[in-house]
């Protein structure tokens, strides 16, 4: 890369003829491409072939660029660092359940969709006809917004700006002058959006589905409303919203999940060996562990037998199920219950939290008291950034990690030549594109007209590698997504699956990559400036492992 940057220094140098680069320029200075005074004054005479041949210039360097990104890949199994921490700090490992030590078949949200949508039928008396929608796996990502009033699916940025093109209402695309006209532009103001834990309360509009289990609820929702369009049918959006959350939550207070699994384990668990191997591994250098879940008793001790082994709490010092998060992390007048071998509770007061028992309900507040396990040697993983991590990292001082399953989906993408090749002419292109809008005559602006509707082909189709409808959980085009921001916040450290742990070290330091902010980037790209765009460098596609 380093050579390749050398070359297209001295290239840039050559094509420039009059301009120079200077490395950092001082205050109020001009660009840092500068170009001879005489040279502004006399634009080239032809300005269509003058920005073609930058064009193609662009081209080429971007190809010559392709071979030394497509050497550095980025590994799917890494844990990346939002923040410096270092592994021999921690002497407490917490984890969740579901989606951190337990991974679920694709036939589970299946499984929720067709019995939240029979609830709709049988107990909120909708029209048997929306039985013909079944669930498609391929339709929503984790993290999207939805407009309780309005209906709308959407993705928002970490600016709280909408993507135009990810709206929609039912299964179909609102048109992006539409979604304009509803919202006065593309930006949600902040009283509108979703609460601190992503719900739609007091006043904010807007629901954030966070959770992994939220997949076949996004999809529900977006079928019956499909199904009231379609068919010409009044309705009130709040009441849809109600009426399908409710639903989904019977499916896991009703227990009709937790039944289904348990008749047939193996179909819903993934068996993953990898859980065991990691618990065992922090045993072996003598780290103490609890399991903090929302899921009951009887469903995780299945669970846990399943893909750990018959001895699984020999494993844990602490064991609390049916802990009702967030509310655990902040309601100080819960008890917790001891549940014994039958999955009865027991009316005995609690002193001390033994190993080998699991207690039911409580509140962190008791559990510090009890346990003394407090601030930064406390490192607790989970899936749902809101619910697990917000309160800890924010509250507590525990560390965090986030296990975001569609990481290593997403990784794989992103390491496919096509991706890498679409995503490098992007960038490529938006720099030429930048530095071109100087030029204001006519053949020159049908010329840009021209860039900017490839610019908007391209960035429809990395949306595209990801999500046809709403593309990657992590970016909108160039922003970060407000799930991003979210997990940025919240989470240490994130990574695919806790069997990322295997490839460290238990003393191993996790540093964050320092990534130019926009006023750092000339003294890191443009003093490479061939003369006419900004280099697309490695860090901008892809993160180097």
């Amino acid at each position: 890369m380093a050579a390749a940057a050398r070359s297209l220094l001295a290239a840039g140098r050559a094509r420039a003829g009059g301009r120079r680069c200077r490395a950092l320029p001082a205050a109020g200075a001009a660009p840092y491409c500068t170009v001879a005074p005489q040279q502004e004054r006399q634009p080239p005479p032809d300005m269509k072939s003058y920005l073609w041949s930058r064009y193609k210039e662009a081209k080429r360097v971007t190809k010559e660029l392709v071979p030394s990104i497509m050497s550095n890949m980025l590994n799917p199994d890494a844990i990346f660092s939002n923040n410096e921490m270092s592994l021999s700090d921690i002497e407490i490992y917490g984890f969740d359940y579901d989606y951190t030590l337990v991974f679920y078949s694709k036939h589970l949200h299946t499984l929720i969709f067709n019995a939240a949508r029979d609830l709709l039928i049988n107990e909120h008396r909708y029209p048997a006809e929306i039985r013909k929608y079944d669930y498609d796996p391929n339709f929503a990502i984790r993290g999207l917004h939805y407009d309780v009033h309005r209906a709308l699916l959407m993705k928002i940025d970490a600016f709280h700006y909408i993507q135009l093109g990810t709206v929609y209402r039912g299964l179909s695309v609102v048109p992006d002058e539409e979604v304009i006209a509803m919202y006065d532009g593309s930006h949600v103001p902040l009283e509108q959006m979703s609460d601190f834990y992503g719900k739609s309360s007091q006043g904010n509009t807007m629901k954030q589905f966070m959770d992994i289990f939220s997949l076949p609820e996004m999809t529900l929702l977006s079928c019956v409303n499909e199904y009231f369009l379609k068919n010409n049918i009044d309705y009130e959006p709040v009441h849809l919203y109600k009426d399908v959350k409710d639903s989904i939550r019977d499916v896991h207070i009703k227990g009709i999940m937790y039944r289904a699994i348990e008749a047939d384990i193996e179909k819903y668990i993934c068996y993953a060996e990898q859980t065991r191997a990691v618990l065992a591994k922090l045993a072996d250098h003598g780290k103490k562990m609890f399991l903090i879940t929302n899921s009951p008793s009887s469903f995780v001790d299945k669970g846990m037998k399943f893909i750990v082994g018959k001895d699984w709490r020999d494993l844990f010092d602490v064991v609390i199920v049916q802990a009702d998060k967030p509310n655990f992390f902040n309601d100080k007048r819960r008890p917790f219950r001891k549940v014994n071998e039958r999955g009865v509770l027991l009316w005995d007061k609690i002193h001390k939290l033994q190993k080998g028992q699991i207690y039911k309900q409580g509140n962190l507040y008791e559990f510090l008291k009890l346990t003394g396990w407090r601030g930064s040697k406390v490192l607790y993983f989970g899936d749902h950034i809101y619910s697990d991590l917000a309160d800890l990292t924010l509250k507590h001082g525990w560390r965090t990690g986030a296990i975001i399953p569609e990481l290593r989906s997403e990784i794989k993408i992103m390491n496919t030549e096509k991706y890498i090749q679409t995503m490098t002419w992007l960038q490529t292109l938006t720099g030429l594109l930048e530095h071109m809008q100087v030029h204001r005559d006519p053949d020159s602006q049908m010329i840009l007209e021209e860039w900017k509707k490839e610019r908007k082909a391209l960035r429809e189709m990395n949306r595209n590698f990801f999500n046809a409808q709403f593309g990657s959980l992590f970016r909108t085009d160039e922003n970060p997504t407000y799930f991003l921001r979210r997990l940025s916040r919240f989470a240490d450290i994130y990574m695919a699956s806790l069997s990322c742990l295997l490839n460290y070290e238990p003393d191993y330091t996790f540093y964050p990559r320092r990534t130019p902010l926009q006023h750092e980037l000339p003294g890191w790209s443009d003093q490479l400036c061939p003369g006419t765009f900004r280099i697309p460098f490695l860090q901008e596609t892809v993160q180097i492992k």
